[in-house]
């Protein structure tokens, strides 16, 4: 039998008889440095790594994870188009890393009403487009379904869009084209939708794509680009840097070379920011490791002096050091446990709740969420209880060689 395991057990659940427990003012603080510490450690990792999949999935929602479009377009909404060929769409669907891809027309235009106007670019999409995000973000009305035929020019805009111009669902409203000659279309509103992502919800207005086609004198086979979603996120760079290459080496009927990027190439200013929030979270884990590991140094300290009597007489009765040590260690991983089932219930229940019942709001104008996101990730919760354990034994070592210091002689007749 272990036998600085069964002293360590009986320190810590004590003599009930004598009343006699590791109970002292200065352990419930050392145990509730551990679990603050890593409830706080769990709910930011939670909250942030939710911030980040909810402003992706946005930024995602918008422009795909990799568009192609033709090599010479500049960076406006009028692009130079290219030519989706069956040859190109097998090489597309050919290949493992990418999910779903799909065609779109893009064309800048002014909604005029009789009190207002607004620039907006136009994005015409097909009947294979991936309709989940607009549907997830929709506040009334519906999507534009392919196969229904009884009306033309549908149109979804975005609620700041509909504000601004004093529009709802089922109204109409007249769209100018600055083209040779001047065109104009008028469109019906068959949804509203609201992202909270004002860069893009006062931009985009949804519609068919054989409007726009029609608008630009475009062949069937002529898009503006092509968005392609892939399998996996964290394989993008990988996956957008092969398709460059790729693409690269294609030219289509109208003498294209196709250029590919990433949205993160797209919209490098957005996913820096959200990349610069990872260093906050190390901020905060290295914090609270040290705070918590501090206080249950404090904590280990206390308990020693305490048993200072006992220490003197296991070493009379020939203990050596490293036995003793290994007593308060022990003792040391079952305070450090206690501490972590308080810190993970605390968080648990904390992300349980902000995510059913979203108690903490944020200001969407700032941070494009209405209230704080929380993503429970169970791989990343065990490996902080993990670290949060082993990082507070490691430095629970030093104080244990307080040990040797004691002699058996003084410490006998310590009280």
């Amino acid at each position: 039998m272990n036998a600085e395991l069964f002293i360590a057990r009986r320190i810590y659940k004590g003599d009930k008889k004598n009343n006699k427990r590791v109970s002292s003012p200065a352990i419930k603080i050392a145990i509730a440095g551990i679990a603050l510490g890593l409830a706080v450690m769990i709910a930011a990792v939670c909250i942030i790594v939710g911030f980040k999949n909810e402003v992706r999935a946005k930024v995602v929602g918008f422009g795909s994870h990799i568009q192609i479009t033709a090599f010479e377009s500049n960076s406006s909404y009028e692009h130079t188009p290219i030519a989706l060929s069956d040859t190109l769409a097998n090489i597309l669907a050919s290949n493992p890393e990418i999910r779903y891809f799909q065609s779109y027309i893009t064309k800048p235009g002014i909604i005029k009403t009789d009190e207002d106007f607004m620039g907006v670019v136009l994005k015409g999409v097909s009947e294979r487009y991936d309709w989940d995000f607009f549907e997830t973000n929709l506040l009334e009305g519906d999507i534009i379904h392919p196969d229904d035929t009884t009306s033309s020019n549908r149109a979804i805009i975005s609620k700041e869009i509909a504000d601004k111009l004093q529009l709802k669902k089922g109204d109409s409203f007249t769209c100018y084209f600055v083209q040779e000659p001047v065109r104009a279309r008028r469109f019906y509103i068959s949804g509203i939708y609201q992202t909270n992502f004002e860069d893009y919800d006062k931009l985009f207005v949804v519609t068919e794509k054989q409007v726009l086609a029609s608008l630009n004198g475009w062949d069937d086979d002529m898009v503006s680009g092509i968005e392609v979603l892939v399998n996996d996120y964290n394989r993008l760079d990988r996956t957008a840097q092969d398709l460059f290459f790729e693409m690269a080496s294609h030219t289509d009927r109208l003498g294209n070379a196709l250029y590919t990027r990433s949205i993160k190439e797209i919209n490098p200013m957005i996913f820096n920011w959200l990349n610069l929030l990872d260093m906050n979270v190390w901020v905060i884990i290295i914090l609270m490791l040290v705070v918590s590991g501090f206080t249950m140094i404090s904590g280990l300290l206390i308990i020693i002096l305490e048993r200072t009597n006992m220490i003197g007489m296991l070493k009379s009765m020939g203990a050596p050091d490293i036995s003793i040590r290994k007593v308060f260690l022990y003792l040391s991983a079952f305070l450090i446990g206690q501490g972590m089932l308080w810190g993970n219930l605390i968080a648990l229940l904390f992300c349980f709740i902000q995510d059913r019942f979203q108690i903490l709001k944020l200001d969407p104008a700032t941070y494009y969420l209405t209230a704080v996101p929380i993503d429970m990730n169970l791989l990343h919760i065990l490996l902080l209880n993990a670290g949060t354990l082993l990082v507070s034994l490691l430095m629970m070592i030093g104080p244990s060689y307080l040990v040797a210091r004691i002699t058996p002689a003084k410490s006998i007749r310590f009280e």
